[in-house]
């Protein structure tokens, strides 16, 4: 068995392919040490942290189709001026508290309700702060807020994750006159704003450690496959400024410098907020997965020397 250190990008629903890549790795004799995701990629990494087996994630995802959680509530039923007025008061097309259920749910079938009930530095989630403007490390992070980090709920925590900006409505924390005096509130936000593949956040973590312990990232990529956006008002714009950011702000550092520890799966074509999936292309992207991972460790010398990956 050879531990890992294990990164997992967002993607929206995309991350049905990093279930693929973990099955993959399993199969590898890979274990996982430390977690960390962002956005889509941080449910992988709570699911894997409370004891998910990727084939239990799988099982969990088939059941609960994706647009099952998008709760709009009443204002958004107000004709076709509702979804612009449920903007203007919430700010975002949907609540977030299906998702929040949902993951809150499989989490303590495990036993898993807050950092508590974790390993100490099991798990790392990556959110933004657009009211400070800074980017978040979970569970730390959110002592700027007045609230002890290993009483966080997990859940909470993936639900800022995964918050796009307008599509889920933010997270908000009470600022207690800390670092943005005179602001009542900080919304909290999707992690890919700042970092949506934070492979370096480990190296920081070991340097100075006896054991070095190599760092994987799974990555997400396909941009070149699909067609060009059309932009046909405010929402579908900022929906295409939001997808080129979470594929391009990260992609020179991990082309320059991290080549040879990254998977790198091919999304054929889907968008990040596809909700409408159906199980052909559900099934697809986690045979995509799954081919990559097991490509990269077929290929890989970290089977034989963790310290090439490095």
């Amino acid at each position: 068995m050879t531990r890992i250190n294990a990164v997992f990008e967002g993607g929206g629903v995309k991350g049905i392919s990093l279930v693929g890549a973990v099955c993959a790795s399993e199969e590898y004799g890979i274990t996982f040490n430390h977690l960390a995701g962002t956005s889509s990629g941080s449910i992988v990494a709570a699911m894997l942290a409370a004891g998910y087996s990727s084939s239990e994630i799988k099982r969990s995802i088939e059941e609960t189709p994706f647009h099952s959680l998008l709760r709009r509530g009443y204002i958004y039923n107000l004709g076709a001026i509702g979804p612009v007025v449920r903007l203007l008061v919430r700010r975002g097309f949907y609540s977030g508290e299906g998702l929040t259920d949902w993951i809150e749910r499989l989490l303590g079938q495990k036993g898993v309700h807050t950092f508590a009930d974790l390993p100490s530095c099991k798990l790392r989630i990556i959110a933004s702060d657009i009211t400070n403007g800074k980017l978040l490390v979970l569970p730390d992070d959110i002592a700027d807020y007045g609230i002890e980090p290993s009483r966080l709920s997990v859940a909470l925590a993936v639900r800022m994750s995964v918050s796009i900006p307008y599509f889920f409505d933010p997270v908000r924390f009470r600022m207690n006159g800390r670092s943005g005096a005179g602001k009542a509130w900080a919304y909290i936000v999707d992690g890919g704003l700042l970092s949506n593949f934070p492979l370096w956040l480990f190296d920081n973590e070991q340097r100075g450690e006896a054991e070095q312990v190599p760092t994987v990232g799974y990555q997400m990529v396909g941009k070149n496959e699909t067609e060009p956006r059309a932009i046909r008002g405010p929402v579908s714009m900022f929906q295409a400024i939001f997808e080129t950011m979470l594929q391009a702000h990260d992609e020179r550092y991990i082309e320059k410098n991290n080549r040879g520890r990254t998977i790198k799966i091919p999304t054929l074509g889907i968008r990040s907020t596809q909700f409408h999936l159906t199980k052909q292309q559900s099934d697809n992207l986690y045979a995509s997965g799954y081919d990559a991972a097991s490509a990269f460790f077929q290929e890989t010398q970290l089977l034989n020397d963790p310290q090439n990956v490095l």
